[in-house]
C-alpha cells in the first residue's frame, strides 16, 4: 500500500473512481481534469500498484470576523472504490491528507459531505459541524424591479463575495476555486453574477429548475436579485442558498478538522463556506 500525491498516468484510473463515485457525466468529469487538475492536487491510495481510494483539495483560506486568515485547505470528491469500501481506505487516506497539507503549511481542513449519512463518516475522522447555511424555495415577485444582472469573471466574483462577507467569519475561495466553480456554472448555462452595486450570485441550471448556490446581497435587496435572476432565467422553481442568519431552516453543510492548535481563534457558529463545487 502507498499514499501518496497522484501521477499523471493515473488519469484514467481517477476518472474511473470519480464516475464510480458520484455519478457525474463525462463533460462533468472532464471539467475538472481540464481546468483544476494537476498531480500535486490530488492525493491517493494505491494497493497493489492500483489506486483505490482519492481526493482532491483546494486552497480555500479561513477569515475570522477580525481579519485573521488562516490556511485551509477544501477536500474534495472523496472517493474509494466501491470494490474497496467497509477496509478503513478512505480513514487512511484522510489521515495521510493531514500530514501532508500540514507539511504544506495548512492549519485545518474543510469539506462538504456528499451525502447526510457521511457526516457521520467524517466526525469519526476527526471532523467536526462548522458551517451553516440556508437553502429555500422562492417565488420572485413578478411584478418587482429586477436588480442590474451582469455576468462576471473569477477575479471580479471574488472582491465581490469578500466584500459581502467582510466581518464574518467565512472560508475565501482562490481565483483557481472560482474558475473552476464558474466552469461548473457555464456547464448547465448559468454562471457567476454581480448584483446591484456590491451584490454576487452563482447561479446552476437543472431541467425546469433553478439553483441559486450562493446569494450575497444586502437584505433590502433581495428581492430585487431574485427577480433580476428570473427573468434572466425562467424556471418552474427557484432555490437558493446563503449563510444562515439564525431565521429559517439550518442546514449543517459543511465540516472542519484543525491540524494545528487553534490560538484562540474559534469559529463562529454562523460560519459560512458557500460554494462546495457540488
Amino acid at each position: 500500500m502507498q499514499l501518496r500525491t497522484s501521477h499523471i498516468e493515473d488519469g484514467p484510473r481517477l476518472r474511473e473512481l470519480w464516475k464510480l463515485a458520484f455519478g457525474d457525466d463525462d463533460a462533468y468529469i472532464d471539467h475538472f481534469f481540464t481546468r483544476y487538475y494537476a498531480p500535486e492536487r490530488m492525493l491517493v491510495l494505491e494497493e497493489d500498484g492500483q489506486v483505490q481510494a482519492m481526493t482532491a483539495w483546494f486552497d480555500m483560506p479561513l477569515v475570522f470576523a477580525n481579519g485573521t486568515r488562516i490556511a485551509a485547505a477544501y477536500l474534495y470528491a472523496v472517493a474509494t472504490h466501491p470494490d474497496c469500501r467497509g477496509r478503513g481506505l478512505a480513514g487512511q487516506l484522510l489521515a495521510f491528507a493531514d500530514d501532508w497539507l500540514k507539511e504544506q503549511g495548512f492549519d485545518c481542513v474543510t469539506t462538504v459531505p456528499a451525502r447526510p449519512d457521511l457526516h457521520v463518516f467524517f466526525c469519526r475522522n476527526g471532523f467536526v459541524e462548522a458551517f451553516a447555511l440556508t437553502q429555500r424555495q422562492y417565488s420572485p415577485n413578478a411584478a418587482g424591479m429586477p436588480a442590474v444582472l451582469r455576468a462576471v469573471g473569477a477575479e471580479e466574483y471574488a472582491l465581490l463575495r469578500e466584500g459581502m462577507l467582510t466581518g464574518t467569519d467565512h472560508v475565501s475561495y482562490s481565483r483557481s476555486a472560482l474558475d473552476y466553480q464558474r466552469g461548473v456554472c457555464q456547464m448547465s448555462g448559468g454562471g457567476l453574477y454581480r448584483i446591484g452595486e456590491r451584490g454576487c450570485a452563482c447561479v446552476e441550471l437543472a431541467g425546469d429548475e433553478v439553483f441559486v448556490k450562493e446569494l450575497l446581497v444586502p437584505e433590502t435587496e433581495r428581492e430585487t436579485a431574485q427577480v433580476a435572476i428570473a427573468q434572466r432565467y425562467p424556471a418552474k422553481r427557484y432555490w437558493v442558498r446563503g449563510p444562515y442568519t439564525g431565521q429559517g431552516e439550518k442546514w449543517e453543510f459543511a465540516m472542519i478538522k484543525w491540524l494545528v492548535a487553534q490560538s484562540g481563534q474559534e469559529l463562529r457558529k454562523d460560519a459560512y463556506l458557500g460554494l462546495a463545487f457540488d
